[in-house]
């Protein structure tokens, strides 16, 4: 699921999507992206969202945050 925020400048845009991000991958078992856009300034994205991540969106990704949740 991606979670946007409202548009706002790049630096906070970055850090709200930053700790976004960081909280949903406590968990998740999927990574989660910090990613950049034009319109949005930045957003947190979850890798689980689609079977395989979308070009568009790879080139975009400024920051990554791993999955923390284990699988036994």
């Amino acid at each position: 699921m991606a979670t946007l925020t409202q548009s706002v400048p790049s630096s906070d845009s970055y850090f709200a999507a930053l700790a976004v991000a960081e909280r949903r991958a406590l968990h998740s078992f999927f990574d989660q992206h910090v990613v950049e856009d034009d319109d949005l300034g930045h957003f947190a994205f979850d890798e689980g969202d689609y079977n395989a991540l979308p070009a568009h969106l790879a080139s975009r990704i400024v920051h990554t945050v791993p999955g923390a949740m284990l699988e036994f």
